[in-house]
């Protein structure tokens, strides 16, 4: 981004303006998307970053005070934090005792995703899940980040990976984001990475509402995803869904 577009996005920001206006405006500005050498997530990394005030009026003291007292009350209590060259704070994880010990138990597969909540630091909430014997999410961890980019997301896996003593989970399901999915590979090399199936099927009406039969097609489409076990049985359905529709 030049020094103008990162101005205009300022501007907009302390006016109010969502991060999807701003970006459609520097569409408009330029005259088409492919003009535009960045997209709405990069947008919305820089506009999280230059909000980044959480070490200012004493929130960062406060929440490393926070820390330090739950670790005088659980010596299990773990927490990480990531400081910029001003000393804010950039990047925080943290774990308590009792989602150290779940994970021993329930660390297979791990849930991860930033779309729980925000707050009002605009920074995006993270948080590492797993199932208990119950059928149950458990917490594993959570952290806030500076900024959805793999830098971000490395440090923090890093951070989580420390925290349990180093032993990875045998698999991992997120969303559809490249950064994350560069943070994934340089920190689990081995592991399994699946997109999280819910986030694929919400996209549904946007990618495929305009088609007349689209009733039937969501029909079929589920019942392929749904139905289905093996990978064989899956790439059946497919292929003879796509070809039904004629969505080639």
């Amino acid at each position: 981004m030049n020094v103008h577009v990162k101005r205009t996005i300022q501007i907009n920001d302390d006016a109010g303006v969502g991060i999807n206006k701003t970006f459609q405006s520097l569409v408009k500005d330029a005259r088409g998307h492919e003009n535009v050498p960045f997209c709405e997530r990069d947008v919305r990394n820089y506009v999280n970053k230059e909000r980044r005030a959480i070490g200012k009026e004493g929130d960062g003291n406060a929440l490393i005070s926070y820390f330090c007292h739950m670790r005088e009350q659980n010596s299990d209590f773990f927490y990480d934090i990531d400081l910029d060259d001003d000393f804010h704070v950039r990047n925080v994880f943290w774990a308590d005792a009792r989602s150290r010990a779940a994970y021993e138990y329930f660390g297979d597969v791990v849930s991860f995703d930033t779309t729980y909540l925000t707050n009002k630091y605009n920074m995006p909430f993270a948080a590492f899940v797993g199932v208990n014997h119950h059928g149950q999410s458990t917490l594993l961890g959570c952290g806030l980040l500076s900024g959805e980019d793999t830098d971000s997301f490395v440090w923090l896996f890093k951070s989580w990976l420390r925290c349990m003593l180093g032993k990875a989970p045998l698999g991992i399901v997120t969303d559809q984001c490249k950064a994350m999915k560069n943070a994934i590979e340089l920190v689990f090399p081995t592991i399994r990475h699946r997109w999280c199936l819910w986030h694929i099927m919400k996209k549904i009406p946007e990618k495929l509402g305009q088609y007349s039969e689209y009733k039937k097609i969501k029909f079929a489409l589920k019942k392929a995803v749904y139905d289905t076990v093996t990978k064989e049985a899956f790439q059946e359905k497919w292929c003879s869904f796509i070809k039904k529709f004629e969505l080639q």
